[in-house]
């Protein structure tokens, strides 16, 4: 019989929002086995913001990953987009793959139309998107900073007005295609809006993407190169 495919580890932002099913930090958003970490003291006001305290995240980051994999993590993502600024240190301490962000999911998207949607419009830097290869011009559009969606993400909120939240998020989907007609794919920066993704396709009509369409090929494809029949083996 097949050996059971080994878990992604998942770098956890400390946080006390609720974590619905879609969200990255629910278990049950996926369907291949996942590990997680609390980045104990790093909250989403560290994370999100155009100027994070890279010397305080990159130690909380290298050790808790380093826990992952020695739980038998066999790759490592993050909980949050805004993460995607440490790719490429992660990637050099870590013992395993690293893939920190749906941002991912745009230099994979060559040749094509591709916005964002963000948790925070004001502090997604070109930055952001060039550690991980993608176009800094990408256009983006943001969650409201003053809704319920921020009251609950952002500020760490311990309730979720889930249709309050959806109705923002459908609305900054269409502000951003009222923008840019032409975009044929939307990407979901934060990882708590996957819940979301089904409103925003029916309501747009363009491909939406996020972390879980990101880690679950991710996931495949560390497994088919680690498998002894994969083709990747070579």
């Amino acid at each position: 019989m097949p050996e059971p495919a080994g878990p992604l580890g998942i770098l956890m932002l400390d946080t006390r929002f609720p974590r619905i099913v879609g969200d990255i930090g629910n278990p049950a958003s996926v369907d291949f086995p996942v590990i997680y970490r609390r980045l104990e003291g790093i909250g989403p006001a560290d994370a999100v913001t155009a100027t994070p305290d890279r010397t305080r995240i990159e130690a909380a980051l290298a050790a808790n990953a380093r826990s992952l994999v020695d739980a038998g993590a066999v790759g490592i993502s993050t909980s949050c987009g805004f993460l995607a600024l440490f790719q490429r240190e992660l990637s050099a301490l870590s013992a395993v793959p690293v893939a920190t962000s749906a941002l991912l999911l745009l230099a994979e998207a060559r040749g094509r139309r591709a916005g964002v949607l963000t948790a925070s419009a004001a502090n997604l830097t070109p930055r952001h998107f060039q550690v991980v290869g993608a176009d800094p011009g990408t256009p983006v559009e943001g969650l409201p900073p003053d809704g319920a969606f921020a009251g609950t993400f952002l500020r760490n909120g311990t309730t979720l007005d889930r249709k309050a939240v959806e109705a923002e998020t459908v609305a900054a989907g269409r502000a951003l295609l009222a923008r840019c007609p032409d975009l044929d794919l939307l990407v979901l920066e934060c990882t708590n809006l996957p819940p979301y993704k089904a409103a925003l396709r029916a309501a747009l009509g363009i491909e939406v993407r996020d972390v879980l369409d990101l880690l679950a090929g991710f996931h495949a494809a560390i497994i088919a190169r680690r498998s002894p029949s994969g083709s990747a083996a070579s």
